[in-house]
């Protein structure tokens, strides 16, 4: 099958063709590190994961970057404002590095409770730790401890900038001069021209509006809490040159996918193009990927300065399982606005739970440890399943496939097994994990007269189930009655069926 992504840049669903035959670069923005993550910010990582997924179906071998951004994000896009690692450590009387640290840990729990698979390579845009500082971010924050920085890779790309004749300085930095890029703005289709000519923001010393910083001076007299020596003074990175740099080291200076949210298009990913191109002379990224926003009511963004945030640890905390809002997400297309309510996550929650049970209900056990992986479908629902995710990752389409085939009684448990197992290497919802919903597949085979269950049933519930069994083996029907009901006062119904018997375990004792 051909996989066919839309593509920001050229503004089309395009067939992907990589760079390299068999293989797959993508880049994904990641978290600046100055608080936790909310549920907006953690969408933009679902769909890359489901991109990768399904690239490695298609034969890809894929590698997958997730930059950290610890350093240079300023409180405002007009390159102003301070940083906000530093304010958020000066606001709660911390070191910027310990801020940094614990939220980019916080957002790999997040990404584990989503299933959401670790990249390949986890960059971060700082230097080195201050050496009194080491031990205690080892030992609190043994992940950031051990990704590596990339304050040299960033000054090498403002030395070719600066080679090239693209950059300027003035008083508080070294900026790039976005006049010398004919066609900078393509990926927002920016009217540059139009910018120009009407700008009211206060623009310091800046050449034009667009105009960027690469490099941001430490303030005569002051001293930051991350800054580090450079050709042109001392100081700090600016933002968008942190990914340029960290995306070509582990990627080549032309690679196949970028992903990110569409609140980066007009200006982060525009300048990354402008400074990569700049620095390079050759195209950056070939396939651009954005995922809409996740919104609150009709048009309400989530955001800290919003001072509406929901976060996946506060959704654990209200009794939601990551997985349900993992599911609410692909029940809507990366590319349209995501409208969050806790009613629409209590749906998504009983979805869930749905696709299990139906599962369950066509006793369809888990695939045994050497079940193989597939990588081409084979029966005519597994092409159908992805189909739809080849078209430009159709999430809530391949869902409706799995509804209508768990649903079907005529489609053979073989058959949906397979689906099952071939879509959830992909989805990766724990589809056969019917504990997590409060159901329970255990068979009791009549001709083996041997009990299988799974995860550790209570023993009580073991012992009734059998008594029940043997009671109706002896025919004893009102003893069987009585141990049925006994099971149902204790939150369990057992079900008989032609090839054995099942429990259901339910959430609530009647």
């Amino acid at each position: 099958m051909e996989l066919k992504l839309y593509n920001t840049l050229t503004r089309a669903k395009e067939v992907f063709q990589p760079l390299e035959a068999g293989k797959a670069g993508i880049y994904t923005c990641g978290p600046t590190v100055y608080a936790e993550a909310h549920i907006g910010n953690l969408r933009s990582y679902v769909f890359p994961d489901i991109l990768k997924k399904t690239l490695r179906r298609l034969g890809y071998g894929v590698t997958h970057v997730i930059n950290v951004t610890d350093v240079g994000h300023l409180t405002s896009d007009e390159d102003t404002g301070e940083d906000k690692i530093e304010q958020a450590a000066r606001e709660s009387k911390r070191t910027a590095w310990e801020i940094a640290a614990e939220y980019t840990e916080h957002f790999f729990a997040d990404l584990e409770r989503l299933n959401i698979e670790m990249p390949d390579f986890t960059p971060r845009a700082a230097g080195e730790i201050p050496k009194e500082l080491v031990e205690r971010i080892k030992s609190l924050y043994p992940r950031y401890a051990s990704l590596p920085g990339h304050i040299p890779e960033q000054i090498a790309i403002i030395e070719k900038l600066e080679a090239g004749g693209f950059i300027y300085t003035i008083a508080d930095g070294v900026y790039f001069d976005t006049a010398k890029l004919p066609d900078y703005g393509k990926l927002a289709l920016l009217d540059v021209e139009g910018l120009r000519e009407g700008s009211r923001v206060e623009m310091g010393d800046k050449r034009h509006k667009t105009d960027f910083a690469l490099w941001k001076f430490t303030p005569e007299g002051a001293r930051r809490q991350m800054e580090w020596d450079s050709p042109w003074g001392r100081g700090f990175p600016g933002w968008h040159v942190e990914c340029s740099a960290m995306s070509m080291k582990y990627l080549g200076q032309t690679f196949d996918i970028h992903t990110g949210g569409t609140d980066h298009i007009p200006v982060h990913h525009t300048n990354e193009i402008a400074q990569s191109e700049a620095a390079y002379g050759q195209p950056f990224v070939r396939y651009w990927l954005h995922g809409q926003y996740l919104v609150l009511g009709e048009d309400e963004r989530m955001g800290k300065s919003e001072g509406n945030m929901v976060t996946l640890s506060k959704l654990m905390e209200e009794g939601f399982d990551p997985l349900a809002f993992r599911y609410l997400t692909l029940n809507t297309h990366y590319r349209q606005y995501l409208n969050f309510t806790f009613m629409a996550l209590e749906s998504a929650t009983e979805a869930l739970k749905g696709l299990r049970k139906s599962l369950m209900d066509s006793e369809v056990g888990k695939p045994t440890p050497e079940w193989p992986e597939p990588k081409i479908p084979k029966s005519g629902v597994c092409k159908e399943f992805f189909k739809e995710l080849c078209d430009d990752l159709n999430t809530p389409k391949a869902l409706a496939v799995l509804w209508t085939t768990f649903r079907n009684k005529s489609i053979s448990s073989k058959v949906k097994q397979e689906l099952a197992d071939f879509a959830d290497r992909i989805l990766s919802l724990n589809l056969f994990d019917y504990r997590a919903s409060g159901l329970e597949f255990n068979i009791f085979d009549r001709t083996a007269g041997a009990l299988y269950y799974s995860g550790d049933t209570d023993k009580e519930i073991v012992l009734l189930a059998q008594k029940r069994i043997e009671a109706r083996n002896q025919k004893d029907y009102p003893t069987s009655d009585k141990l049925r009901d006994d099971l149902k006062k204790l939150g369990w119904e057992m079900k008989d069926t032609k090839d054995g018997y099942f429990l259901e375990r339910h959430l609530k004792k009647p």
